[in-house]
């Protein structure tokens, strides 16, 4: 079946596991849409479309999530890979470890780049995801950690002792040791990650926020740039671009902040 989405002149793009800012030869390294990741936090594949359409070569890699693929289903991730886009599959599975390795296995099969699950899983739950990925070389497993709506009175009451930080980083300890390549966290806890657990891994932030927009629902939010500065190695945006009155506009604008 043709894709719904315009192609992308680059062709298929995919992540490398050894290094988390390189695509392959058609794109530079140090290009700033190897880290910009916009989501399509929206109900049909009619408006996934058009804003794809919208953002043009502004943007490499989409975001799809539960809400999207609840609705439309994993046509959407196939069209979007057909398309030449990179696909962020944002399900944040958590479960047993064998339905957790069996739902990872169907992601590699539709070509996700990347998929989420939750660090809390346990570290079985973990491995086997991670397993069950390496079917698709160039997909990253990533772990989160804490979601940026959440803050240190919301651990407190589902029994998470310390600081956001501390559950952070022990969580994404864990991860780590258990093969994941990367975790999901607020970029107000990424220079603590890359300080005490290094840079040979990819760190994810969503709750991105160009200064003077509104941050919704999200608690722990930090500017494109403080991300980056921080030590994220890709952002994840999506109203600010999205519901723009130019999205390729506001694409751009928030990629020269990266690279600012």
């Amino acid at each position: 079946m043709p894709s719904t989405f315009p192609s992308t002149p680059h062709g298929g793009l995919s992540y490398r596991s050894d290094s988390f800012s390189q695509g392959n030869d058609d794109l530079r390294s140090d290009d700033p849409r190897q880290r910009l990741i916009v989501a399509l936090d929206v109900s049909t594949v009619a408006a996934a479309q058009r804003i794809v359409a919208a953002v043009g070569d502004s943007a490499l890699t989409y975001k799809v999530g539960m809400q999207l693929y609840t609705a439309e289903g994993p046509q959407v991730v196939r069209d979007l890979v057909a398309s030449g886009r990179r696909v962020f599959l944002d399900l944040k599975y958590h479960d047993i470890p064998n339905t957790v390795g069996a739902a990872v296995a169907e992601a590699a099969k539709l070509g996700a780049s990347m998929l989420t699950v939750h660090a809390s899983g346990s570290a079985k739950m973990l491995r086997a995801a991670v397993e069950a990925a390496k079917t698709r070389p160039e997909l990253i497993v990533l772990a989160v950690t804490v979601l940026t709506s959440m803050d240190g009175n919301d651990l407190e009451k589902i029994g998470m002792q310390g600081t956001v930080k501390d559950s952070v980083v022990r969580l994404a300890t864990i991860a780590l040791a258990n093969g994941c390549q990367g975790v999901v966290t607020s970029a107000r806890e990424a220079s603590a990650l890359r300080a005490e657990l290094g840079h040979d891994f990819a760190i994810v932030t969503p709750g991105v926020r160009p200064a003077g927009s509104s941050v919704g629902d999200q608690v722990r939010v930090v500017t494109p740039a403080e991300a980056i500065a921080a030590g994220a190695s890709h952002i994840v945006v999506g109203r600010p671009i999205t519901e723009a009155a130019d999205p390729a506009a506001e694409a751009r604008a928030i990629l020269g902040q990266i690279s600012g």
